[in-house]
């Protein structure tokens, strides 16, 4: 052992066992702490460091417990303890390895230290070795918004706050590690997660250097209302837009109505033939068996009779006729078959004109069809007047020229279209089904015409019911969409990022609501990304708060599992640069897929024992040790592990400024006044 080293030893390892080793301390000290020739050593902090140098490296140890014993005669028959002459010891667990000289911890061990070597205390230049995850900066040149070059350091890591063990000591975070994965912020309410969320967003802006994060893209999904004070103040290269899904606070503020707009706080819409056939049956909660079909027929109906045929296939003529001869074939099988069914005259000739009140073709509408419906489909005292039975068999035979072999309908084209269109073609869907055969449909799909109105009048999903004529053309593409949302704006053959952060406020809306959005907004971008050439040059990070709310370990109680979209991110999305921070208080409810795929976890205090038993499911390097310290962390406290920091470490998170409105309730302050019988109690 070197000088050096035998001037840190402090002790003896006196047990080796597989999951603990113990180190008995030398004799002649009253306490646990050593002075060094650099500095006071406090060796019997939990969570704090000894070294055992092994052949050319040290294994690094962490301390989990200690005690002592008095070995004296006197000591038991009521006499104290002699604090002097007693054996100290502390019980420690291997947590990795690094070289003796140079060179970077590394987390793990695959050899223990035998028995009886030194333990020696850890200094603060073996403490950076540990902690150190900075990389060599090199000075790099790149161009600015202008075309001129900048040259400076750019940031490999973010201070994320400081240690809990070691006082004021730095706790930092690779930025690459850190957000080039999934990140997993789990913890009891109250323990400080969105201050965290919101610490580590500040941080990657708050650099007051060469360079400025520009180029990062997050959107939040606040379901609590609680992040627009966090933001509202970022530094003028960075900006951040606010979106509200309901109207109270809007109404509040006295803002006009908008799609994507640069207002403080503006009206978030998301419209509705963006989404598609699963996620309208998400909103409708179809069942598979009868309702989806009959579903996925109106939505096709919606694309075949377009609000705007004028703007559909304009460029294949060849296809155009082909999609009208199955307007006409639709029309065609619907009349034909109301006028053989068994309704009275007067409610066949009601249905069929209100269906071509609202569908029709130049060779089927009502100007052809309503001379032939002047017939009495009854019976006749004197028998029908001839010109009304040639009327009649004309339009017969016109029905039956369009009703050739069965086609194949196309399918959903996500094209604009109204609500109430869609609710037309549901019904012309159901009347297509029952010409078909299946007389029973109209009663099995009931609840989902019900369904579809509550939806078309309730103002919670104004948000979704965009006008068509409401929205610039540009507004009505999915790619423009997301690229407003994510601040970025077309300059000829490349892209302008004009804002950074992007914040959706969810607060007022209902489970299903947040369902919804979240599922629709995050598979967009994802799908977005996807088709982004070339790819994974623009990462996004979506954060999803409360996120047990919506990507859910059990099935949906809704009719689809939203879930699914973020567990495909999960699995796919680091190749096309979409990445997931996640943020709950029930990681036991959360899906097992998307948490199986993080690769950080900041982790405050958790009480739950299912929570604690899927954190320790899914986290199986961690000792139990560390887990048993969850329970007791104080607010604003956090573990933190993962390919981000180079050993799991507890830390105080940086303070968020400001910070979100997620604040306690403070309960004697609101109950308790001066007495007073004049005074009332206002809020």
């Amino acid at each position: 052992m070197a000088r050096d080293d035998a001037s840190r030893a402090i002790g003896k390892i006196v047990s080796v066992s597989a999951d603990r080793l113990v180190v008995e301390l030398h004799r002649g000290s009253d306490n646990f702490t050593v002075i060094g020739f650099d500095d006071v050593h406090y060796v019997a902090t939990l969570g704090s460091y000894l070294m055992v140098p092994a052949q050319s490296e040290y294994v690094v140890l962490e301390v989990i417990g200690l005690r002592e014993k008095d070995f004296s005669p006197a000591y038991g028959n009521g006499s104290e303890m002699d604090k002097a002459t007693a054996a100290k010891f502390l019980d420690v667990v291997p947590v990795g390895s690094m070289p003796v000289q140079g060179g970077s911890f590394k987390f793990g061990v695959s050899t223990f230290p035998p028995l009886y070597a030194d333990a020696l205390y850890a200094r603060d230049e073996d403490l950076d070795r540990i902690f150190n995850v900075e990389q060599p900066s090199d000075e790099e040149t790149k161009t600015d918004a202008e075309g001129a070059a900048k040259q400076g350091a750019v940031p490999h890591t973010i201070e994320i706050g400081t240690s809990a063990v070691f006082k004021d000591y730095p706790v930092k975070a690779q930025i690459d590690a850190l957000f080039g994965g999934h990140i997993a912020v789990l913890g009891n309410t109250g323990s400080g997660k969105s201050c965290t969320v919101a610490s580590i967003i500040q941080s990657v802006f708050d650099r007051a250097e060469e360079f400025w994060a520009i180029g990062a893209s997050f959107v939040l999904f606040d379901v609590n209302g609680e992040y627009r004070q966090a933001f509202e103040n970022m530094p003028w290269q960075i900006q951040a837009s606010f979106f509200k899904a309901t109207n109270s606070e809007l109404e509040a503020e006295g803002l006009e109505e908008g799609f994507l707009g640069a207002d403080l706080v503006d009206r978030f819409r998301l419209p509705h033939w963006f989404m598609t056939v699963d996620e309208w049956a998400l909103l409708l909660r179809a069942s598979e068996k009868t309702q989806l079909p009959a579903l996925r027929t109106a939505l096709g109906l919606t694309t075949l009779f377009q609000e705007n045929p004028e703007e559909f296939v304009l460029d294949d003529p060849v296809k155009k006729d082909e999609l009208i001869e199955i307007q006409n074939h639709v029309l065609a099988k619907i009349i034909y078959s109301i006028l053989h069914g068994d309704a009275s005259s007067p409610s066949k000739v009601d249905r069929i004109l209100a269906i071509l009140g609202t569908f029709s073709t130049d060779e089927i509408n009502k100007a052809v069809v309503s001379p032939g419906l002047t017939i009495d489909f009854g019976q006749f005292k004197d028998g029908p007047k001839r010109e009304t039975s040639i009327k009649y068999e004309s339009l017969l035979e016109l029905l039956q020229k369009h009703q050739k072999d069965e086609p194949v309908l196309p399918s959903y084209a996500n094209k604009p279209f109204s609500f109430d269109r869609l609710q037309d073609a549901l019904d012309l869907a159901l009347f297509y089904e029952e010409a078909n055969g299946n007389k029973q449909i109209r009663d099995y799909c009931s609840q989902l015409v019900t369904r579809l109105k509550s939806v078309s009048d309730n103002p919670d999903f104004e948000f979704l019911r965009a006008s068509v004529e409401g929205l610039q053309d540009y507004d009505r593409e999915p790619t423009h969409f997301v690229d407003r949302l994510l601040g970025l704006a077309r300059e000829g053959t490349s892209y302008r990022k004009d804002r950074q952060i992007c914040i959706i406020d969810l607060n007022d809306a209902s489970d299903e609501i947040v369902e919804l959005a979240s599922a629709v907004v995050a598979r967009l971008i994802f799908d977005r990304m996807r088709r982004a050439t070339p790819r994974n040059k623009m990462p996004v990070h979506l954060i999803l708060e409360e996120a047990h709310r919506y990507i859910s370990e059990r099935p949906s109680r809704f009719a689809i599992d939203a879930g699914i979209t973020f567990q495909r991110i999960a699995k796919e999305g680091r190749k096309y640069g979409a990445f997931l921070i996640v943020a709950s208080q029930r990681p036991s409810e959360l899906s097992k897929t998307v948490l199986s795929q993080c690769n950080n976890f900041i982790i405050h205090r958790i009480q739950n024992p299912d929570d604690l038993s899927q954190i320790k499911q899914m986290t199986p390097f961690i000792s139990e040790t560390v887990l048993r310290r969850l329970p007791s962390l104080p607010k604003q406290h956090a573990l933190i592990f993962g390919s981000a920091v180079k050993i799991p470490t507890t830390f105080r998170v940086r303070d968020a400024d400001p910070t979100p409105n997620s604040d306690d309730t403070q309960v004697r302050d609101l109950w308790y006044v001066p007495q007073n019988p004049s005074l009332h109690w206002k809020a």
